[in-house]
């Protein structure tokens, strides 16, 4: 019996130190893998590899961000729900993509109710909170988001008036851009931006609403010659986190993770903003023509603009009005 005691008071010790040790030890390192739609020439890329490279330094690696860019890891319709589901900790995308799950994520993407950066930054401020709290019923934290430049009109050939849009397939990737291809009278096609050039190619689109940004990326003087400068409307890409693998991290690193993604927001846009002269700068030299749209098209965009944002005011309710009156303050 006193051997059988000695031996479990050395066990007892040896629990006890093991406690001690492992209670001292540093936290394990996490490495995060984030899913990107975009390739890695498209400044959002950039600034999210630049948001990886402050979380890694902030956290002194207890926290690294291993960036998938292109759709290579998971494609951009998926992004959203593998985050949600925790099939990965972290990701982005275009937020109107999610139009069709509740109007108020659509609000970005209404044409001409922000047309300028400034107005942009107002409209966010107005409607983050609701979609963060919309977010946040589905486990998705809102880190940031960086505007888009002002979107364009391209297309195969001369543009002189709306009836020239008439039947020809326009590439969407949104419900709202598809809205505004029917009101416009063409044909809506879902193609992906990495898909842009080969769609153009084989004729599966003829036409697309998209940035400056884009347009250059895509190197759409292969395949396209007329560029509109609409601005139209700035949508945004927004970086979420699964909130459970948020608020696993320890307070510290939270912090960190935080900080970084206001330096990222702000950084970002600051180089929309730049983008936006670069790539159009870029489109023309590059022998697309770039002209403002006729009076014609401009009424036509306006005319869309103006039944689209009535019908996203009656379908988003209380939470649209409460957009609209923050925004028109």
């Amino acid at each position: 019996m006193a051997h059988l005691r000695a031996l479990a008071a050395s066990a007892a010790v040896t629990l006890s130190l093991g406690t001690f040790f492992l209670g001292a030890a540093p936290a394990m390192a996490e490495d995060w893998n984030m899913p990107t739609p975009y390739p890695d020439a498209t400044f959002h890329t950039q600034n999210i590899r630049q948001f990886a490279e402050d979380v890694d330094k902030a956290t002194n690696g207890e926290l690294k961000i291993t960036v998938h860019s292109a759709g290579s890891l998971i494609k951009h319709p998926e992004i959203k729900n593998a985050v949600r589901s925790g099939t990965v900790p972290i990701g982005e995308f275009f937020l109107s993509r999610l139009a069709n799950e509740d109007p108020v994520f659509a609000v970005d993407s209404l044409p001409f109710l922000a047309t300028s950066y400034e107005e942009a930054a107002k409209l966010w401020a107005a409607s983050r909170p609701l979609v963060e709290k919309k977010l946040a019923e589905q486990r998705l934290k809102v880190l940031y988001a960086v505007p888009w430049p002002p979107q364009g009109l391209y297309t195969k050939g001369a543009v002189e008036g709306p009836d020239d849009l008439k039947g020809v397939k326009m590439r969407t990737n949104n419900p709202s851009l598809e809205r505004m291809a029917q009101l416009l009278g063409a044909v809506p096609t879902q193609v992906e931006v990495p898909d842009i050039p080969q769609a153009f190619a084989t004729g599966v689109v003829q036409a697309m609403i998209t940035s400056p940004s884009t347009g250059a990326n895509s190197k759409a003087w292969d395949f396209l010659d007329h560029y509109y400068d609409t601005r139209a409307w700035l949508p945004k890409n927004v970086v979420v986190v699964n909130a459970r693998a948020f608020d696993a991290l320890s307070a510290d690193v939270q912090k960190a993770v935080l900080d970084a993604a206001a330096a990222a927001e702000a950084r970002g846009l600051k180089m929309s903003m730049a983008e936006t002269d670069t790539k159009t700068k870029i489109l023309a030299e590059n022998g697309i023509t770039v002209a403002a749209p006729s009076e014609t098209l401009k009424e036509a965009f306006a005319k869309a603009g103006a039944t689209m944002a009535a019908e996203w005011v009656k379908s988003a309710g209380d939470d649209g009005k409460a957009i609209l009156d923050a925004y028109n303050k």
